[in-house]
């Protein structure tokens, strides 16, 4: 029986994709502005410090996820003093949670699953002070019992040490979780290995994997269905 429901927040609980495009025109007009460099350029410069950081990082953790290092990256790249990497991580930042809305459905949809008696619990890769944040200019943490982040087990969805968290923090076995992400390889197929049920949070298309929604208002009315799969 369904005693949890863990949620994913980068496009599960908001567009993240909306939000980062705006943060990163901000980084290119940023740095046309000081450095003279053309928004393709920039992305370009962008792109290989991602790379660079990646390799750097070894094995897949929160540090990849670390945007100041990657700026710092760039700029050690155009030759300049690497400090100005903490304003552009600023700028970033504060742009992306400017342009943060939760999607429709998703306060409702908190609603609904807290008067069910569920504990709700957030499970995602990212460093745990952005991940607060999120949850905070959200308006969503009074719905949250507790979170579990990448950098706090030192692993990556879909590892199943994650998942193995977020199950032990909810005070439940992994039959009695469902994950809820919109990544089919991190949320879905992690969560369904690690012994959980999962839904799939909007789709393109349909999948053999999990049930979809695209709202979470329509999470609850799943819930009974993932119980009794046969029924």
């Amino acid at each position: 029986m369904i005693k949890a429901v863990i949620l994913d927040i980068d496009n599960t609980l908001y567009d993240y994709d909306a939000a980062h495009a705006a943060a990163f025109r901000s980084l290119t007009e940023y740095a046309a502005e000081h450095f003279g460099i053309a928004p393709e350029a920039f992305e370009a410069l962008h792109t290989e410090a991602y790379r660079v950081q990646r390799e750097r990082c070894v094995t897949p953790c929160a540090a990849m996820h670390n945007r100041m290092i990657r700026y710092q990256i760039i700029l050690e790249m155009l030759g300049r003093p690497f400090l100005p990497a903490r304003e552009m991580d600023a700028l970033y930042w504060e742009t992306l949670m400017n342009h943060m809305r939760p999607y429709p459905g998703t306060l409702e949809g908190l609603e609904r699953l807290k008067a069910l008696g569920l504990t709700v619990g957030v499970g995602t890769n990212m460093t745990a002070d952005r991940q607060f944040d999120k949850l905070i200019r959200l308006g969503l943490g009074s719905y949250i019992d507790f979170m579990v982040t990448s950098e706090e087990v030192n692993a990556e969805k879909p590892d199943a040490r994650l998942f193995r968290a977020c199950a032990e923090k909810a005070g439940r076995e992994a039959s009695d979780c469902v994950f809820v992400g919109d990544s089919l390889r991190g949320d879905v197929q992690g969560a369904l290995n690690a012994g959980m049920k999962a839904v799939w949070f909007c789709p393109p298309d349909k999948t053999d994997y999990a049930p979809r929604i695209a709202s979470l208002t329509q999470l609850c009315d799943l819930l009974s269905s993932l119980d009794h799969p046969g029924a």
